[in-house]
């Protein structure tokens, strides 16, 4: 390819995304704009912009310290909720009756409020990060399992008679024509319950009474001296945490399908 025909090429993919991306900056450039006219009119309900973002660089090692705290208990329940839900989306899809006994049980947690139990977890399990690792994992597991098992039943029927042709164990089937084929909905259902998950550990901070650290409990610090940049700091890196996880995972999935698609 010319040097002249590279530099087209180059400028097309330069103009597709920035027109994937203006009409999303031009959506929050409107927000911003609309947001600091109501704190400049309303300074005792929303803070400034440039107040946010302002105390986001005057206490940078404050709010990175919190963030991460989140993000392990977001870590450690979303791993504990994905697994455990899998596992039983596996033994569900292969055996009814764990379907029949398994699924009411799974609905009533989906159901229970979670800040009602939170509390309870606390006396349960004592003054540590364990009471919100379990809130995240419990926000996360429902969507999760749903997901997986709709994944785990969504192979082709003709393709499941190829592999009992064929002599596949049960293993083989689940490894190699239902794990694959569930994939999508893997990813789908974790693209909703990381967020969820996030949003579960914020509970947490809010209604445990484990570890002084966490956006979660950041935010209910400046609640009491009605600090609303500081809240609304906190609350622009857990928006951050999340658009970046559900990037994360976008990136993720299309690696592995293109890995797929080259090994088919």
């Amino acid at each position: 390819m010319s040097g002249t025909a590279l530099e087209v090429t180059e400028r097309r993919s330069l103009w597709r995304g920035a027109r994937r991306w203006f009409p999303a900056v031009i959506a929050l450039g409107f927000a911003a704009g609309v947001w600091q006219l109501i704190a400049i009119h309303n300074p005792l309900v929303l803070p400034t912009v440039s107040s946010v973002f302002a105390r986001l660089a005057g206490q940078p090692g404050l709010f990175a310290k919190d963030a991460g705290a989140t993000l392990e208990e977001v870590a450690v329940g979303a791993a504990a909720a994905f697994a455990a839900a899998f596992v039983i989306a596996v033994a569900m899809s292969e055996l009814p009756i764990v379907e029949r006994a398994m699924m009411p049980l799974a609905v009533a947690l989906n159901v229970t409020p979670v800040v009602a139990i939170a509390p309870a977890l606390t006396v349960m399990l004592g003054l540590s990060a364990t009471p919100r690792y379990v809130v995240a994992a419990i926000v996360a597991f429902f969507p999760f399992l749903i997901n997986a098992l709709v994944g785990l039943r969504s192979v082709d029927p003709a393709v499941l008679e190829l592999a009992q042709s064929l002599d596949a164990s049960r293993a083989e089937v689940l490894w190699r024509v239902r794990l694959p084929s569930s994939l999508p909905f893997l990813f789908a259902g974790a693209r909703i319950c990381l967020p969820l998950a996030v949003v579960g550990a914020v509970v947490a901070e809010l209604t445990t009474s484990g570890p002084s650290t966490g956006l979660g409990y950041l935010i209910e610090s400046a609640e009491s001296t009605y600090d609303l940049p500081e809240i609304f700091a906190a609350v622009l890196v857990l928006a951050v945490i999340g658009v970046a996880l559900t990037v994360l995972l976008i990136l993720a999935e299309r690696t592995l399908v293109a890995r797929r698609r080259g090994q088919a």
